[in-house]
């Protein structure tokens, strides 16, 4: 129902509401659906002739044999995600999926044209977050997302990237090695069938489960108008932590960090500052 034409994910939490087990949508015609459902026919017959297509549930089968596909309703499913507003209704997984059960998680995130001093933040956050087994979380962008990544692997830490595409199509292509890596030493995450090329708004759309997944968010440089702030937004209304690192005034990148400092968003010096948090609140909130 995922990869169907004519609906969207509220649409499919709509027939769950219906039939819990999903299986009388299958036995409903295209009219009967938009009935029930207030989907505009023309949706509606465009749903019903993919649902019913025998080559997408050839296509779906041959994926399920290269990759993990884990749906809502699956056991295994993350509980963290679940309690978001808008959880996705299903994950691909390619690497390591025992790092989902993995706590804690921080989200590492930032501007795509960082500042010279950058990775230097980045590392310094990043390297004793490893040593006390944390798994970073970022989004395999350019900049800091790929920073974030390449640091914990390069200290032998534990990562997992969260794409706005599919796997078959790797954005930006400068970043096919490093997901080839990250597959095999960590965890790569998507709510987007294989074959689904990158669109502009699933970057903002795949921010949820970036932040959803992890304790907090940590911002090491955003610009004022950063699309970094969406995750820190989607962050902050499923009750994450925000953390930002400040720097130089001078400096274009950290603008969008000072906002979110004078907008509430804890300032951090010192990775001290977030594993304080972790067992002040976060191991009682992650176990619970």
């Amino acid at each position: 129902m995922q990869r169907c034409r004519g609906i969207t994910r509220r649409t499919i939490h709509y027939f769950f509401q219906h039939d819990s087990t999903l299986k009388q949508i299958y036995t409903y015609s295209p009219s009967k659906l938009s009935q029930l459902f207030k989907i505009p026919m023309k949706n509606a017959s465009l749903f019903h002739k993919d649902l019913h297509n025998p080559e997408l549930r050839r296509k779906l089968f041959q994926d399920l044999k290269n990759y993990t596909i884990m749906t809502i309703v699956d056991e295994n499913y993350p509980d963290v995600l679940k309690r978001i507003k808008d959880p996705p209704l299903v994950l691909y997984l390619n690497g390591d999926e025992s790092l989902l059960s993995d706590s804690p998680k921080l989200s590492i995130i930032g501007t795509r044209q960082p500042s010279n001093e950058a990775m230097q933040k980045t590392k310094l956050f990043v390297q004793p977050l490893i040593k006390h087994n944390w798994v970073i979380v970022s989004g395999m962008a350019k900049g800091i997302d790929s920073y974030a990544h390449h640091l914990t692997l390069k200290y032998g830490g534990k990562t997992i990237a969260v794409l706005g595409s599919g796997f078959n199509y790797i954005y930006p292509k400068q970043n096919i090695s490093l997901y080839e890596e990250i597959m095999k030493k960590g965890l790569i995450i998507t709510e987007y069938p294989p074959d689904q090329p990158p669109i502009k708004y699933h970057f903002p759309e795949r921010n949820r489960i970036i932040s959803g997944l992890s304790f907090g968010t940590l911002v090491i440089e955003a610009t004022e108008r950063s699309g970094t702030l969406i995750t820190v937004d989607q962050a902050l209304d499923q009750g994450r932590e925000v953390y930002a690192v400040p720097g130089s005034p001078l400096i274009p990148q950290t603008k969008g960090c000072h906002q979110m400092i004078q907008d509430g968003a804890k300032l951090v010096i010192d990775v001290k500052d977030i594993l304080e948090d972790w067992e002040g609140i976060g191991l009682h909130l992650f176990n619970s």
